[in-house]
């Protein structure tokens, strides 16, 4: 214990969705702590999933996305929050966090009985020849966002998105919105991976309907230019453009940790049990830094969202004032905006399927979002089910209308284990604006009876 009124230092190594979600329920359901936050940047807080949406002008300002400043989480909640502290070294026999304050040019250390590492992700961001050069920039941060705002004013008109998952469509999206031509660069053969490859042909179909050149099966292998970027250059091509984004992935933000000890996953993000727990006593980790259960695959993952870390957050927060509860998993449900479309998919692919080594069986169907009489807007949806038990195993969704309502439904059945049978005894609602009598999900089921 330490010296004073406060019984228990909690330490929080990130100021970001996981990480606060943790420190607020700790100031709400405990008394006596002391709790301080590290964080790297300036900026706590914030909806990093807003950020495409900044720079496309459909979010006013950067503060629209602040949900609580600094200021406010010292103010009316008591955490001591830090900003620019970027955290060096933990030694975890001595209980001590290492860092580097930026404002102050100086080292710091800070003394735990508690510590939770909620440090996030940093982009990828390969060793290729030129990625120096002026005009080439990653998204994860409002600092990233508003540089490259400030980059856009410079009468750019050709932008190059190395990366088709979801930052790299929601960026393409909002920049032809822009007025920008925009090319979509990716090394797999297809956009939005996470699809199967028939999904995925609706995706590039809606990309060409806007005017977005699509570079497939390209591997990137440098820019090239003077001080300003001027062209990417793939194992297939060259390609003028006066801007980059590059927006290949992330990677958990742990390498400050090598040589405490804490067991980490295959691609470095920490290990947890459900109650957020790492391998070291008294060490928490959440968010984009730690894996996930994934309920259909039945063992850890890493599916890095938003969702996610306020879960995790929340459930690292309770256990560490000792209010026990565990983290139930996930079941991968995400959603996408995409010009006209949306698409949404929940639990697992065919090819995560073939990797899990699960038998399964497909049904799809092309429907109406609404009573085919009333509203015309196609829905494609398509279903895996496991094919000795029957279970549910995922399911995929895109059209223009209805696909959010039916992903979460989707969501639901896969996270009480239902059968492809038991979706057909859903009540679902119906009136003609919004559904045939038999859903789409329940139409797909059919079928697979």
């Amino acid at each position: 214990m330490l010296e004073g009124v406060m019984d228990v230092r909690i330490v929080i190594i990130g100021g970001d969705a996981a990480g606060m979600s943790a420190a607020m329920q700790i100031v709400r359901n405990s008394k006596g702590h002391e709790v301080i936050t590290l964080e790297r940047g300036g900026v706590y807080s914030y909806g990093q999933c807003g950020l495409p949406y900044l720079i496309g002008g459909e979010v006013n300002s950067s503060e629209d996305l602040i949900a609580r400043t600094p200021d406010t989480f010292r103010e009316k909640h008591g955490i001591d929050a830090r900003i620019h502290q970027e955290v060096t070294k933990v030694d975890c026999d001595q209980k001590i966090v290492h860092g580097y304050d930026h404002e102050e040019e100086k080292e710091f250390e800070v003394k735990y009985d508690k510590l939770l590492i909620a440090t996030g992700a940093d982009p990828i961001l390969p060793p290729w020849e030129g990625i120096n050069l002026e005009g080439i920039f990653p998204l994860k941060t409002i600092p990233d966002a508003e540089a490259i705002m400030r980059d856009l004013d410079k009468s750019v008109e050709r932008v190059a998105i190395v990366g088709g998952g979801y930052i790299g469509l929601e960026m393409a999206e909002n920049l032809v919105n822009l007025g920008k031509k925009v090319r979509l660069i990716d090394r797999s053969g297809e956009l939005a991976k996470i699809f199967d490859p028939e999904m995925s042909a609706l995706i590039h179909e809606e990309a060409d309907r806007n005017g977005i050149e699509l570079s497939l099966g390209e591997s990137v292998e440098g820019f090239e230019g003077e001080e300003r970027v001027q062209s990417v250059i793939t194992d297939k091509g060259k390609y003028t453009c006066d801007h980059v984004l590059l927006a290949v992935g992330v990677t958990p933000n742990t390498k400050f940790l090598e040589g405490t000890g804490i067991y980490k996953s295959y691609n470095d993000a920490i290990q947890v049990n459900s109650f957020m727990e790492t391998s070291i006593m008294d060490i928490y980790a959440a968010g984009d830094c730690a894996t996930q259960y994934h309920r259909i695959k039945e063992r850890h993952d890493y599916i890095p969202l938003g969702t996610h870390a306020n879960k995790q957050g929340q459930i690292a927060g309770l256990n560490m004032v000792n209010i026990h509860k565990s983290f139930q998993g996930i079941t991968g449900t995400s959603i996408l905006k995409f010009f006209s479309l949306t698409l949404g998919r929940t639990g697992i692919s065919c090819r995560e399927a073939e990797q899990e080594h699960i038998p399964y069986r497909t049904v799809s169907v092309e429907s109406t979002h609404a009573a085919g009489y009333y509203a015309k807007n196609k829905i494609t949806l398509k279903l895996l089910y496991n094919e000795k038990s029957r279970k549910l195993l995922g399911g995929q969704i895109i059209g223009e209308e209805g696909v959010d309502k039916r992903t979460d439904v989707l969501a639901t059945a896969l996270y009480h284990e239902m059968t492809i049978d038991e979706l057909l005894d859903l009540d679902l609602s119906y009136a003609p604006p919004y559904n045939s009598v038999w859903d789409p999900i329940q139409q797909a089921a059919r079928k697979a009876t």
